[in-house]
């Protein structure tokens, strides 16, 4: 999506530490560990791959003024068909190397030349980021080059030779580190220049570079998928922290002289038109609405005002293509969508199948989770005089909540 679209949402990039703040989501790996068909940060997770996640998070994150994927060179295929359909070009994509350092630092190198104070790494193996840790790890950067997550220590920890209990190790002093970690940009990019090594933690090389790291509370949730087992674990906690909303869409045209009409994406032949800027097709433009409002982006008219004179007679499934697009990128899936057509002409009814069909094709959804109908006024108002078509949508998208 365009960043001079009207109605965008684009992050504004000003956060707490007081400076531009980029986001990087690490997803390189090969997931061996996990197994499957596909690398596990393109595996499903609520419905959607598992690395949007975190890169959603980002995006909608006022606070990130970009965000970077890092991708192994061999999955472009794989990204270009799960994840830049939800994200486009609001999510810039850079080739990782043979390690975590050094995909880290190709993701570091991208960003030298950019306006960006501080950097945000993640693992893209942790989809529940929540927007309070990033804000924490932000405001920790006033008082520190770099920030990181941790949690306590909970069980016994030993030594073991085999399958024998050795040597107990004492707890007092160890943390678990988590992602996001944040840093100063320029003071981790240098150290990224200067190390040689390899390392599975960014605040690894971070302290051997001398720079102040501070500790904040982490988060149980922000767990890392590793094995299997952990998509099961996953799937549970999206249930429990997802939200479903709704968005209800009206619109309205004149029917005009003409030979056929859209509604609902499809051509009926009946001798008389629908008045409009673009296609008009009243029908679709409900849905739209329905699914702006639910994600509370506006309306139509915002993202493509009738004032574009290149949306002239303009296919009307592109603008619900967009809408979908931009309830992906919010972190949310389309559960339904119910539309009502209100006129006395034409007959609906024999076309009711082919409308769900093409509704349910542009939205990706099963057609059994789309229900077209219609109804009359019995002769009053305009649809009742035969001078228009009104049509009314509700639509629910279900997802994790923004704010969790």
């Amino acid at each position: 999506m365009p960043k001079s679209e009207p109605g965008s949402t684009e992050p504004a990039g000003d956060n707490h530490s007081g400076g531009k703040a980029a986001a990087v989501v690490l997803a390189a790996g090969t997931g061996v560990r996990v197994g499957g068909a596909i690398p596990k940060q393109y595996r499903s997770v609520g419905g959607r791959p598992l690395a949007a996640h975190s890169i959603s998070a980002f995006l909608n994150n006022p606070a990130i003024s970009r965000c970077i994927m890092v991708i192994n060179s061999d999955h472009r295929e794989i990204y270009d068909e799960l994840i830049f359909p939800i994200f486009a070009e609001r999510c810039q994509v850079v080739t990782g190397g043979a390690s975590r350092t050094a995909s880290v630092a190709s993701a570091l190198n991208h960003l030298a030349d950019a306006d960006i104070d501080h950097v945000l790494i993640h693992d893209g193996a942790r989809p529940f980021l929540s927007c309070k840790l990033v804000s924490a790890l932000l405001d920790g950067l006033k008082n520190s080059d770099a920030v990181v997550p941790t949690l306590p220590v909970a069980d016994a920890l030993w030594k073991a030779r085999g399958s024998q209990l050795r040597t107990a190790v004492s707890r007092r002093g160890l943390v678990r580190t988590q992602t996001p970690q944040a840093f100063a940009f320029n003071e981790i990019l240098v150290a990224y220049r200067r190390r040689s090594g390899d390392t599975n933690d960014c605040a690894a090389i971070a302290v051997d570079s001398g720079m102040k790291v501070n500790c904040i509370p982490g988060e149980a949730d922000n767990f890392k998928i590793t094995h299997q087992e952990d998509f099961l674990r996953a799937e549970e906690q999206f249930h429990r922290l997802a939200e479903t909303r709704t968005g209800q869409g009206f619109d309205a045209h004149r029917l005009c002289s003409g030979e056929s009409m859209k509604l609902c994406g499809i051509e009926i032949d009946c001798g008389q038109s629908l008045a409009g800027h673009s296609d008009a097709d009243v029908g679709l433009h409900a849905v739209c609405d329905a699914l702006y409002g639910a994600i509370a982006e506006g309306d139509i008219g915002a993202w493509f005002p009738p004032s574009d004179k290149s949306l002239k007679n303009c296919d009307s499934s592109r603008f619900l293509r967009h809408a979908a697009s931009r309830v992906a990128a919010r972190g949310y899936e389309i559960v339904n969508v119910d539309v009502t057509l209100v006129c006395e002409f034409p007959r609906i009814r024999p076309h009711v199948d082919s409308m769900r069909g093409c509704i349910a094709e542009l939205l990706s959804l099963d057609v059994d989770r789309i229900s077209v109908k219609a109804t009359t006024t019995e002769g009053m108002g305009f649809t009742g005089r035969r001078e228009g078509i009104s049509a009314l949508a509700t639509a629910a998208v279900r997802g994790r909540c923004p704010g969790s």
